[in-house]
């Protein structure tokens, strides 16, 4: 059984990512594999950041017989065990994981307070407004000031 190291493809349309695999050579590009042994996400902004491989597994599968594609080839030689990049890859990864960082937020600033939602008026019932009215002045205060309670005018 004749073996290769190469890509499968995921994602979806403008957004392609590829799993590196080990698989027989006569299985389809997406079909049956034999082991998952790294990634390579082209979409990642950080070149260096974009291949993760298992060094370990991909030196025991050559070493067994297996044959790289030509773009594995390239990535194998640059992010493999022994590859050229592994500096650059590790300095990649840690500015990356920094800008996904949250900043921390200070726990002794205040918490503010929430604002209480405003109440919505009823349309079918609108509200009374309230006008003073005549009826509000006391009898003594009334008849000091000459003029009589409406509720006595009334009476007359």
């Amino acid at each position: 059984m004749a073996v290769r190291i190469r890509m499968k493809k995921f994602g979806r349309l403008h957004r392609p990512f590829f799993r590196v695999c080990v698989t027989d050579v006569r299985s389809p590009r997406d079909g049956r594999v034999l082991e998952e042994v790294g990634y390579y996400d082209p979409m990642v902004p950080e070149t260096d950041a974009r291949t993760r491989l298992n060094g370990e597994r991909i030196d025991y599968w050559v070493s067994v017989g297996a044959q790289p594609s030509d773009k594995v080839a390239v990535l194998i030689k640059k992010y493999g065990s022994k590859g050229t990049h592994l500096e650059q890859q590790k300095a990649a990864l840690e500015r990356l994981s920094v800008e996904r960082r949250r900043p921390e937020v200070p726990t002794d600033l205040p918490k503010p307070q929430k604002q209480q939602p405003k109440k919505k008026r009823d349309k079918a019932q609108p509200q009374a407004k309230t006008a003073p009215a005549e009826t509000d002045i006391p009898v003594e205060d009334a008849a000091s000031a000459g003029t009589a309670p409406v509720a006595e005018t009334a009476e007359n």
